[in-house]
């Protein structure tokens, strides 16, 4: 058994306990709340223990993170110098410096570094990146992605980093590059210094572009992955409450024989995938990479480069918004 640590018993963290839990896997549940780590720790069988009681605990192979965002470098950084086994919910820093540390580190000690960007463990996006791979929708010439609902409003984090990161991760991972360039637009409604809607807009090497709108101040929920390529076209909704209908194919084609181009509409197709739970998965690979010694599908490397694109979308949000501001305080 490889025998996991979790660290982290809030709103996400109950959902990795509960799995690593039922993969027979968890060991210990460590909380900043000392009271609610031993009442969770009693429902799981497993002991509450300190996160430094943990580390020096030879018996643990490895932790899950999902700490608050601005406790992950040093908690990843401290399990991994203690020679264990890291995953660490998004984002995988703060700071691209550290998280290359991290990278670095985990490579050095020989140890299994993995980001917990779970839509890359969904079934439907996994056939769909299959179906990319193998050149059944053509050369990609635009991706977007729409990830909507009306709250949870944060305090702290904005939207771009509460619910983009899945978004580019994927993009990522269809395109197999990072972009060369990053621009990105938002809104502060409510929260001063914190935007509620953040547009991003990248463009690729091989002349794609992608864009993602991320907001917590939406009508109604929508998760929206749209892949557009020469010969095909892809829709991953898994906002779709049935399972058959998450992952449509429309074969349009497009005439360019007259003097414009004139489409060709095709009926949808549903592709038909094998029904799991993404965030089983996702924990079923963490164990699977300790054990082989296989590289995790988001390993550090991968959580830095969103977090690249991240950090250029932020930086060029940051312009944007104060910008915006000043244009405003001129007008007045």
């Amino acid at each position: 058994m490889v025998s996991i640590a979790h660290v982290g018993h809030g709103y996400w963290g109950k959902n990795l306990a509960r799995n690593f839990h039922e993969l027979g896997h968890l060991a210990a549940i460590v909380d900043m709340d000392p009271a609610a780590a031993r009442l969770a720790a009693a429902g799981y069988g497993v002991a509450a223990r300190s996160f430094d009681d943990v580390l020096g605990d030879a018996g643990i192979d490895a932790v899950s993170i999902a700490s608050p965002a601005v406790l992950h470098f040093g908690q990843a950084k401290a399990a991994l110098e203690a020679g264990k086994h890291v995953y660490v919910e998004k984002p995988l820093a703060l700071d691209v410096a550290q998280a290359e540390d991290l990278c670095a580190l985990a490579e050095a000690q020989g140890r299994v570094l993995m980001v917990g960007h779970l839509l890359q463990y969904h079934p439907v996006y996994i056939r769909l990146r299959e179906m990319v791979a193998a050149g059944e929708l053509g050369r990609l010439l635009h991706v977007y992605s729409n990830r909507l609902s009306l709250g949870k409003f944060r305090g702290e984090e904005n939207v771009l980093w509460s619910f983009a990161p899945h978004d580019i991760s994927m993009i990522l991972g269809l395109l197999g590059d990072e972009p060369v360039d990053v621009s990105a637009q938002g809104n502060v409604a409510f929260t001063p210094g914190v935007a509620d809607l953040v547009s991003v807009q990248m463009g690729f090497a091989g002349g794609a572009r992608a864009h993602v709108l991320a907001s917590w101040m939406h009508p109604f929920k929508e998760q929206r992955l749209v892949v557009i390529g020469e010969k095909a076209m892809a829709v991953f909704e898994d906002s779709q409450p049935q399972w058959d209908d998450k992952l449509l194919l429309y074969r349009h084609v497009i005439d360019r024989s007259g003097p414009v181009p004139n489409p060709v509409k095709a009926d949808a197709e549903r592709i038909a995938v094998a029904r799991a739970e993404p965030l089983k998965q996702e924990c079923l690979h963490f164990v699977e990479c300790i054990r082989s010694g296989a590289r995790p599908r988001t390993d550090g490397r991968e959580g830095l480069a969103v977090l690249r694109v991240l950090d250029r979308a932020e930086a060029a949000l940051s312009a944007n918004l104060s910008s915006d501001q000043t244009q405003r305080q001129a007008a007045i």
